[in-house]
């Protein structure tokens, strides 16, 4: 868990995508700090050496640790941002806690369930990882580095590529197998976009293949008070890819709540 503290603004929670963790938001952290903003940068159970929740994998059981985690803080109501699992937790927070949110930053990631074919694959992905746990980050790299990032920064962000490849490296198989087993379980949250009356962002990069842009037009059309960002050269973690564009439109996004 990374806190960062200002004196005045309503806090801002960030949310990782999977299987990265907190620090993966420390560009947006700094940023939003330097704008005089609170942040929780959180790490979601199972990362960064937290325990999974116990019972079968559920992204219930996530959203109502990171209340737990605000609750810590003494904070009441917050503006959320999450990043594609983040994302999807973020959902969740709307639906099961929707009175602590003041308003809610979607960034690569989406409101629909998962395909019969996608949770297929999911479950392979999980069980690949639990019969060789000693192998979980060459598994990942093959099954999922490619859709992280956008071809921008395969050709061009050596970098950026080194590092979400060494986050890879790090995820523990056990985190991987039940994450990957709540994901295909989440509900679609179409719905419940439309019925919540919450300021919203939904941010994407224009090469994100994971969560692609009629994805995105589905979770804007859901609400009249979707702004939309869509950032250029990014794919799927497009606050790593183009950190400093996702930063000022995260800023820019909160400038609006009242």
């Amino acid at each position: 868990m990374t806190v960062m503290s200002a004196p005045t603004e309503p806090l801002v929670l960030l949310l990782h995508a999977f299987p990265c963790d907190s620090r993966m938001w420390q560009p947006q952290v700094e940023a939003l700090e330097g704008a005089g903003r609170r942040v929780l940068a959180c790490d979601l159970p199972g990362f960064a050496g937290t325990p999974l929740p116990s019972g079968s994998p559920s992204l219930d059981a996530v959203a109502d640790d990171v209340i737990a985690h605000v609750d810590a803080q003494g904070i009441e109501v917050v503006d959320v941002a999450g990043v594609s699992l983040g994302g999807y937790v973020a959902l969740n927070l709307i639906r099961r806690h929707p009175g602590r949110l003041r308003s809610v930053a979607l960034c690569d990631t989406k409101a629909s369930a998962d395909s019969v074919e996608a949770r297929g694959n999911r479950e392979r992905l999980a069980r690949l990882c639990e019969a060789a746990p000693d192998d979980t980050a060459r598994v990942l790299e093959q099954a999922i580095l490619p859709g992280l990032l956008g071809a921008t920064s395969f050709a061009r962000r050596p970098e950026v590529v080194s590092t979400v490849r060494g986050w890879l490296g790090e995820a523990p198989a056990a985190t991987v197998a039940w994450y990957q087993r709540a994901m295909a379980e989440r509900p679609d949250s179409l719905a419940t976009l439309a019925n919540v009356d919450l300021p919203r962002l939904v941010l994407w990069g224009d090469e994100d293949t994971l969560s692609p842009e009629a994805e995105q037009r589905l979770m804007i059309d859901a609400s009249v008070q979707s702004t939309a960002v869509r950032v250029p050269e990014a794919g799927h973690l497009a606050n790593v890819e183009v950190p400093e564009r996702v930063s000022e439109a995260l800023l820019a996004f909160l400038g609006t709540v009242r």
